[in-house]
């Protein structure tokens, strides 16, 4: 009797596992190079001729290999770089799986030549469809050479997969891209046609090496990384939110030296950008995590490209948090750059000058006479809520700035309310100087972010400051509202939402927080809910439940096209320097933009 199983022939086992393996040229470059590296080459140069399906050429300066081991690299699962099963979980190199040159030789035209520093000279070997066709011995430098020409010449069902020239080499220059930037002292030269695409000195930090494969463009948005928590390390480079791509290709990851594309990793990074960018915006950095290598497998894939963690958690959290560290010191940083000690005057507003609305803020009215450049009416009356620290009962006068007073005050400013306000544009821009340079701020995303962060803290401390209204709302919900209202109750209450029911579908609403407006609240509520309710009762994570106090900040805040007083401007001005991330609203969109004058004076010619 026949049996139906058969052992499959060697280079038909090749071939099966360069559909693995070698997937496009970029494979093959991947591994050449990395082979290179592991070899200790401080020199690599590249070659491709129409994009990797003709011809591929990686040279390098490595240690070389001896003439057994020049015929024993193309069988399948030769390697020198493990001995022993422990040695999966210790690995220092890029390659170890022994299955990549015998892969590629077998869909290849392949030649090899290599010697080692012990040998007189060195040997080429030429190999075809996985069968070694000739030997020679010749002279060259230490070192080893390959060259792989008509890739997949021997499978045309694959080759007609192959993209442009372009394209394929487009993944190329990708793939020396970040091993480039995992190793900033080995020089790479990347030639494409005959003509040379990147030609990358050694450089002593990553930084130089950075802004010669990202671009030098954006060096100073840069922010250094060094974060450690016990065996994790942190390192690399985070842009400002400002700098950001329509997709992935600048989020540049490494664990352990290794460029990876892992989704823990990925989202760890992202989370750390939370609130800071729009939807569908990515970040430039470059981060690289060294952990002990029995925290992390990497033999999950055979490209090498995804990893598992042994405690997936942790790292999330470290990385998320070092990330997020950094950008909200970096925001600090810019907010106080050009904080500087003042010398202002005040107005004295007299106690029965205020309405007291809740125990730490009041409506405050102030006279001010005209300013120098007539920005303010004579004796115009302005009202203001502003943070009240004493007791309802205090007897000592609130001071408000006023440019005409002889009284003097002395304080520490932080970057916004350091800004010289012009005016307001369009009743929807605060028009500021800084300096030479013109600043317009966006009042909605400015308040939106002052609003989201005042949420957000309070929530977190277990209690959101409320304001009960002076005749409750009534509410009318259709069915399925009603419903979300009664899951939700408890929720609402602790989110400030004071709500009763009033017999049917009818509610009661008795308070809400203290920062948002009363007009509209049924469309407010009614938000909230269905935001609480696509987050559900099972838990609320750190994405969903951010949606529902952005969803309150945009409702409460200040509006576009909404008539501002200058001390109310002042006021927002001063209360975005005391939150973090006061470059960018909640959604992500840029709370401020900067024209310079050398700008302003190019448009008019002056220069």
């Amino acid at each position: 009797m026949n049996s139906k199983i058969k052992i499959l022939p060697e280079k038909l086992c090749n071939q099966i596992a360069a559909g693995e393996v070698v997937e496009r040229p970029a494979s093959v470059v991947k591994e050449l190079v990395e082979n290179s590296l592991d070899a200790g080459a401080d020199e690599i140069v590249i070659e491709i001729d129409r994009g990797g399906k003709k011809r591929i050429v990686v040279t390098d300066n490595g240690c070389g290999m001896g003439r057994d081991d020049v015929f024993l690299c193309f069988e399948r699962h030769a390697t020198s770089k493990i001995k022993t099963e422990d040695d999966l979980f210790h690995l220092v190199y890029h390659g170890f799986r022994g299955e990549a040159l015998p892969s590629i030789a077998a869909v290849s035209r392949l030649s090899v030549i290599s010697r080692s520093e012990g040998d007189d000279c060195g040997l080429r070997v030429d190999i075809v469809g996985g069968q070694v066709r000739n030997t020679d011995e010749v002279g060259v430098p230490c070192g080893t050479i390959f060259e792989v020409k008509d890739l997949f010449f021997n499978l045309p069902a694959r080759r007609k997969f192959l993209r442009k020239d372009d394209t394929e080499f487009g993944h190329i220059s990708e793939i020396v891209t970040r091993l480039a930037l995992a190793h900033p002292s080995v020089y790479f030269k990347l030639i494409h046609n005959g003509r040379t695409v990147l030609d990358l000195y050694r450089q002593n930090c990553s930084l130089d090496r950075i802004a010669m494969v990202v671009g030098r463009t954006i060096v100073d948005d840069l922010v250094p990384v060094e974060c450690e928590q016990g065996t994790l390390k942190l390192s690399g480079f985070v842009a400002q939110p400002t700098v950001n791509r329509s997709t992935t290709a600048t989020v540049y990851s490494f664990v352990n030296g290794r460029f990876v594309k892992d989704r823990v990793l990925h989202h760890a990074i992202m989370d750390g950008y939370r609130q800071l960018l729009m939807k569908g915006r990515y970040p430039v950095c470059v981060l690289f995590l060294q952990l002990d290598s029995e925290m992390v497998d990497v033999n999950v894939h055979p490209t090498k490209h995804e990893v598992r963690f042994h405690d997936q958690r942790t790292v999330h959290q470290f990385v998320s948090k070092s990330v997020r560290d950094v950008l909200r010191d970096s925001s600090r940083e810019i907010s106080s750059s050009v904080g500087l000690p003042f010398v202002a005057s005040a107005a004295v507003v007299e106690p029965n000058n205020h309405e007291l609305i809740s125990d730490n803020h009041l409506i405050v009215s102030v006279v001010e006479d005209e300013d120098e450049q007539g920005g303010v009416d004579s004796g115009h009356v302005l009202e203001t809520i502003v943070e009240y620290s004493g007791a309802p009962q205090q007897e000592q006068p609130l001071c408000v700035v006023d440019q005409q007073s002889p009284a003097l005050l002395v304080d520490d400013r932080g970057y916004f309310e350091s800004l010289t306000i012009i005016g307001q544009y369009h009743r929807s821009y605060i028009l500021c100087e800084d300096g030479d340079d013109l600043v317009l701020i966006d009042q909605h995303a400015a308040h939106e972010r002052i609003g989201f962060e005042r949420f957000k803290e309070q929530y977190a401390t277990g209690e959101i400051i409320t304001q009960e209204l002076l005749f409750p709302d009534i509410l009318e919900l259709s069915i399925r509202e009603d419903t979300e209202l009664r899951e939700q109750h408890d929720q609402m209450k602790r989110l400030g939402f004071e709500l009763e029911h009033f017999g049917g579908l009818s509610w009661a609403l008795k308070s809400i927080p203290l920062f948002l407006l009363e007009n509209d609240v049924k469309s407010m509520v009614c938000d909230v809910l269905a935001e609480l309710n696509s987050v559900g009762n099972s838990g609320l994570t750190h994405d969903a439940f951010d949606a529902v106090l952005i969803k309150m900040a945009c409702h409460g805040m200040i509006r576009a096209n909404q008539r501002l007083e200058v001390v109310e401007m002042k006021a927002l001005l001063q209360q975005l320097d005391e939150v973090d991330f006061n470059q960018h609203c909640p959604h992500g969109r840029p709370i401020l933009q900067r024209l310079r004058l050398n700008d302003v004076e190019k448009m008019f010619r002056r220069i």
